[in-house]
């Protein structure tokens, strides 16, 4: 046994080094050496600490030299390692950021790797350069020009801003059986099919499923959600017409709320989605009497977050539509069993944005008032 160097810990370096192992957080070679530490401070030999520890002698003697020089820091640090130097100088790397972030080549949709390489190397003097290297320098500046984000910037005028706050005012208002609030929307599912005969679980192995898959049609998904009780429903039907429309509004007035005075719908602006789409499907007297249970308002365009729905038809989804289901019978069957027991769950949505926070973080947004009101004038 090497015995140029001995260690031997205080007790506060011994807790230090404990701490560590035991937190199991930092660099794996940082924890193996605070084990060699440990080990060698108790009486081991190096071989049989190298050999508990899986390194090798080396490391155990290294780790001991650098406790008795350095003292416990220097002993659990990564030691400067060389290297060859970078082969892209500062200049090189900022004209691979500029090509990077521009137009790619004729032909070609985005950069790769491969293909900043090649133009890298014709407009430099380098002879050749991998998209390893390449690919290194991009990562260290969090570049990533194969990438895309898509979002849509809504205008915030009057319209959007009037249309927001009814929504949020509605969603804040004390519960009212005779007023209930309901929010409203459909989500369209295809109908997948199995190519071949799917082959189920087994200890050690998962199900396995086909590739390939039969399109059995399209179905569409209509959501109601109460804003103010553990309630939701979910129809299925064929398409989402103006009809379809029509016969959900007439369900939610007869059906579902027959002794409410008046349903407040909170629904985007579909086309469909319009008191229209009722005369369209029913006799005038029919259609005026339905509506005149209904009361409509409208999120902003391109603000379905507003949309309290949108978070329940996501839960649907995540937990209940997220598999190959083949028929529009099993869709409907197995909907209305995910929706029984999620409303004797009594799950509910908890709202948080409000209008005090709308005009916080969006204020500046806010479309400018042509004339102050008398009390900030004052």
């Amino acid at each position: 046994m090497n015995i140029r160097y001995r260690v031997t810990l205080s007790n506060e370096e011994r807790t230090t080094l404990e701490a560590l192992i035991s937190g199991g957080k930092g660099a794996v070679r940082r924890l193996k050496r605070a084990q060699v530490l440990l080990a060698v401070d108790a009486g081991s030999s190096d071989e049989t600490v190298a050999s508990v520890v899986g390194v090798g002698t080396s490391t155990v003697y290294r780790t001991k030299q650098r406790f008795v020089e350095g003292g416990l820091r220097r002993a659990l640090e990564e030691a400067p390692r060389p290297g060859a130097s970078r082969k892209l100088s500062a200049s090189n790397e900022s004209l691979l950021v500029a090509t990077a972030c521009s137009k790619p080549p004729s032909g070609s949709a985005k950069w790769t790797l491969e293909l900043l390489a090649g133009e890298m190397v014709r407009l430099t003097s380098h002879e050749c350069l991998s998209a390893a290297t390449v690919g290194r320098r991009l990562n260290e500046m969090k570049l990533k020009p194969w990438q895309e984000k898509m979002w849509c910037i809504p205008a915030m005028n009057a319209e959007y801003v009037a249309r927001m706050e009814d929504v949020l005012t509605l969603y804040a208002e004390a519960p009212d059986p005779s007023r209930p609030l309901v929010c409203f929307d459909e989500t369209p599912r295809q109908l997948i099919g199995e190519a071949r005969v799917p082959v189920p679980a087994k200890p050690g192995t998962p199900r396995r499923v086909d590739y390939e898959y039969v399109r059995n049609g399209t179905a569409n998904v209509f959501m109601f959600v109460d804003v103010n009780r553990a309630w939701r429903h979910a129809k299925v039907t064929d398409q989402r017409t103006c009809a379809d429309f029509a016969e959900c509004m007439r369900d939610l007035v007869d059906e579902h709320y027959p002794q409410a005075e008046k349903i407040r719908v909170v629904l985007d602006n579909l086309s469909a989605h319009s008191a229209a789409a009722l005369y369209q499907a029913y006799e005038p007297a029919e259609a005026r009497r339905i509506l005149s249970r209904l009361e409509f308002h409208f999120t902003p365009k391109h603000a379905s977050w507003l949309n309290m729905v949108e978070i329940e038809i996501g839960v649907m989804v995540r937990q209940c539509l997220d598999r190959r289901i083949a028929d529009k019978a099993t869709l409907v069957s197995e909907i209305a069993a995910w929706e029984r027991r999620r409303n004797a769950d009594g799950a509910r949505i908890t709202w948080m944005f409000t209008v005090d926070r709308a005009r916080d973080k969006l204020g500046r947004a806010y479309p400018a008032p042509a004339v102050k009101s008398t009390a900030a004038a004052a």
